[in-house]
């Protein structure tokens, strides 16, 4: 069984934003098997929104990501492709998983933009979830939070995928044994 920790930053505007459909600007994961060890080297890409193709100071002020890398980046449905082969879904068994529900949904809705099957999406877990039933915890707290409180350095930029995916592994292989499958 292999483990596709991931993270997303999708476009995003400052204040209500409920009129505007959110797309997928970068992915980031790692696979890891059930012993906790990293099976290959992190994915990470730039994906172009089409729908708002011009990202708000907003998004690019809380990712860091700018528009010339959406701008070059492939769109949803070649990147998609690229990841799912990079994951090996259709010869391994695998689970999804990400912190919080955000990052299934936001994958979900884009499938759907592009005329994707997305079933390949329902093997998943909620880490944060989980991490709040595992601590106890009354309320969820963030990812960042979390890391730190469990003795790890955040390493990177918090809202980046790849450093938020790679953040998240170091709670997942933590918590490896305890995580509900």
């Amino acid at each position: 069984m292999n483990f596709i920790v991931f993270d997303l930053e999708a476009t995003c505007w400052e204040g209500n934003s409920n009129n505007k459909v959110q797309e997928t600007i970068e992915i980031g994961a790692f696979l890891i098997n059930g012993y906790g060890e990293e099976v290959k080297r992190c994915y990470n890409r730039f994906i172009r929104p089409v729908i708002n193709p011009y990202l708000s100071k907003f998004c690019t002020d809380l990712t860091s990501i700018q528009q010339e890398q959406v701008d070059r980046a492939d769109k949803f449905d070649r990147v998609i492709e690229d990841f799912q082969d990079w994951a090996e879904i259709f010869d391994e068994e695998y689970i999804l998983c990400s912190w919080g529900d955000f990052d299934k949904k936001i994958l979900q809705n884009d499938c759907k933009l592009h005329k994707l099957d997305d079933l390949w999406l329902m093997p998943y877990i909620n880490l944060k979830k989980q991490y709040q039933d595992i601590r106890r915890l009354k309320k969820p707290r963030g990812l960042k939070t979390s890391v730190e409180i469990e003795g790890f350095e955040f390493t990177g930029v918090h809202h980046r995928a790849i450093d938020d995916a790679e953040n998240l592994a170091k709670l997942f292989l933590k918590y490896l044994d305890e995580w509900r499958i």
